[in-house]
């Protein structure tokens, strides 16, 4: 027998929820039958749904793709495609606000602050690296030599130079010609630029208007054992070409001295911190 607030509920045959209803009969006045249904555990037999890969997962997994090596350059739907989920990229996709440490100065050589880079996925075919420049840093005019690049502006304006040499004009001393192919500012969000290992700007420096962010695609990376070194110049802007020889009129050649690395071309390394590639190879599949 059961008793609930001191109330006979009879003949163990009334519930626990009826009594709780008698009882409350007696104090608020009369009440609707409570009837309560056993709910019944069904089996869940959904497949989890699997995570949308990341946009730096996307990019990582198109290199893979794309690149196959020293020697080889992707097809231009190969670019078309990499060029596609570069432009959607944004800083928070790699991890980057503009207050972080790096984008102050905090060194300089001949009163030009220094340059910090990271590494986000290095192999034999591909790497992807950013360059991070306070205001006013430079990276000084360089090459890449059998490389194809692309470089994502992230954050900032950015001020880029480039050059592609003039392969049918003997060279005059130690300078070489060359054609330039860019001159201009660019503000982020902007399109992607390609360098290709013979065309396209394949030489090039960037100087910071404003504190900058750089995301680099590089394939295949610099390999001194391989022959890719980086290679640094000193550019002198001359006149069009007429005949061979240059003519007044048009600043749309330089000059180009290859140099020592310069002394303000030091950078810093810091180790990458934003999200991950999971460089598995079950993902390619």
């Amino acid at each position: 027998m059961m008793v609930v607030a001191g109330r006979d509920l009879g003949g163990g045959s009334m519930t626990i929820e009826a009594g709780l209803v008698e009882q409350r009969r007696n104090t608020v006045g009369p009440v609707t039958k409570v009837i309560r249904k056993k709910k019944c555990k069904t089996k869940n037999t959904k497949r989890p749904v699997p995570a949308v890969p990341t946009a730096l997962q996307r990019l990582y997994g198109a290199c893979r793709d794309v690149f196959k090596g020293p020697g080889t350059v992707p097809s231009p739907s190969d670019v078309q495609k990499l060029c596609h989920i570069l432009d959607g990229m944004r800083p928070s996709d790699v991890g980057l606000s503009r207050d972080l440490q790096f984008f102050k100065p905090k060194s300089a050589v001949n009163g030009i602050p220094r340059v910090t880079y990271t590494t986000i996925y290095y192999c034999d075919n591909f790497s992807l690296c950013m360059f991070f420049l306070p205001a006013t840093a430079v990276i000084p005019l360089h090459n890449h030599p059998e490389m194809t690049v692309f470089n994502k502006l992230l954050l900032g304006t950015m001020h880029i130079k480039s050059y592609d040499w003039v392969d049918d004009v003997v060279a005059v001393s130690q300078l070489r010609l060359a054609r330039l192919k860019a001159n201009s500012v660019f503000t982020a969000p902007c399109s992607t630029s390609v360098l290709y290992p013979t065309s396209g700007g394949n030489i090039h420096a960037f100087t910071a208007l404003t504190p900058c962010a750089v995301l680099d695609v590089l394939g295949p990376p610099y390999s001194t054992e391989d022959g890719r070194d980086c290679s640094y110049y000193k550019d002198t802007p001359c006149t069009a070409l007429s005949n061979g020889e240059p003519k007044e009129g048009d600043d749309s050649f330089g000059w180009l001295e290859e140099i020592e690395m310069p002394e303000d071309s030091e950078m810093d390394g810091i180790e990458y911190m934003g999200p991950q590639v999971n460089d598995t190879s079950s993902l390619l599949s």
